[in-house]
């Protein structure tokens, strides 16, 4: 499988667990240039797909369309948490957009952020399926296919033209076969698709520098998209997530997705980033990704501070007692 150790921690001076994964950075031509483990691991993009799977609506301008604020519009690419402000934005696009909660695919559930969650307990409140941390790329998709003519009903089955499309939109950005790219079945009911590693960081490094974008339209609706992102971080994940620390950064276009995937694009430097934590921890993700950016010299240090913060390399019991410590240990093999 080509996976290498990514992150130690430590308990009481002894290795208590290890965080196998794999890492590929790619430069503007898609070429690798660094690398821990197999950077051409075939991988399921999960969530991290959302900003691709946003772009039948971008396309379609169906923010402008229906009156959506920038702020709603974010949420096509969120994997949001529940907080107040997140199902406000989505009732108000659900309003907008004359889509019923009912017509979204994605289950009832419950906010996946604690404190939301434990709010709708104390409320007496069900499980909603606008609670679903993928209701916004839902309801994206259901309001394109509204404009298209398409049937509302089935949008999730693959068949369905706004899949077929998103099938196409991911084998242009990632310049690979459609035919090439295996499907499953997310965790929301839509399908999935797997790319190499190397391939990931390279159509986030596209939604980061939309000029590498030949076709006009998806550069424009590219572009967009990952503005949106940067301009609502918080819309993206939580008030305190990785996602949403990272795109606080103007510099960087980011997504992770279940099981551990990540894809980052920068800017200024024009590379694209991606990883996958064999394990599917979400704990490491801040200790590996900043480690990458020192790594590569990147200049934000106020970013790097942020994701040490989010997660420290230190850690504490229950009570707050220091018991340990976590760091990242990969070698570039290339």
């Amino acid at each position: 499988m080509g996976f290498v150790p990514l992150a130690y921690e430590y308990r009481g001076g002894i290795l208590e667990n290890v965080h196998y994964g794999a890492i590929s950075i790619v430069d503007e031509h898609g070429n690798v240039i660094h690398a821990a483990g197999d950077a051409h691991h075939m991988t399921f993009l999960r969530s991290a797909a959302k900003p691709f799977q946003a772009m039948p609506a971008m396309r379609r301008n169906i923010d402008h369309l229906y009156g959506l604020s920038d702020k709603e519009t974010a949420l096509f690419a969120a994997s949001h948490r529940g907080e107040a402000f997140h199902i406000d934005a989505l009732t108000s696009i659900l309003e907008k957009t004359g889509i019923e909660e009912s017509q979204l695919h994605c289950c009832a559930t419950y906010p996946l952020n604690e404190d939301a969650k434990a709010i709708r307990h104390q409320n007496h409140e069900s499980k909603r399926r606008i609670f679903h941390n993928c209701s916004g790329k839902h309801s994206g998709l259901i309001a394109a296919c509204k404009q298209m003519g398409w049937d509302e009903n089935t949008y999730y089955k693959p068949e369905h033209p706004v899949q077929k499309e998103i099938r196409e939109t991911l084998a242009y950005f990632a310049e690979v076969p459609v035919s090439s790219i295996p499907e499953g079945i997310d965790g929301c009911g839509l399908p999935i698709h797997a790319l190499p590693l190397d391939k990931i960081g390279y159509s986030f490094l596209k939604l980061a520098c939309p000029d590498l974008i030949e076709d006009q339209e998806i550069a424009a609706a590219a572009e967009r998209m990952a503005k949106r992102m940067n301009e609502y971080p918080e819309m993206i994940a939580d008030s305190h997530f990785v996602c949403t620390e990272l795109l606080k950064d103007s510099n960087i276009a980011a997504k992770g997705g279940a099981k551990g995937v990540y894809g980052i694009g920068l800017r200024k430097e024009r590379i694209g980033i991606s990883l996958k934590v064999s394990d599917g921890s979400e704990q490491v993700w801040p200790c590996i990704i900043a480690s990458i950016l020192e790594r590569i010299g990147y200049e934000n240090q106020s970013t790097i501070d942020r994701l040490y913060k989010l997660v420290p390399n230190e850690i504490v019991n229950d009570g707050g007692t220091p018991v340990g410590e976590r760091k990242a240990v990969f070698e570039w093999n290339k």
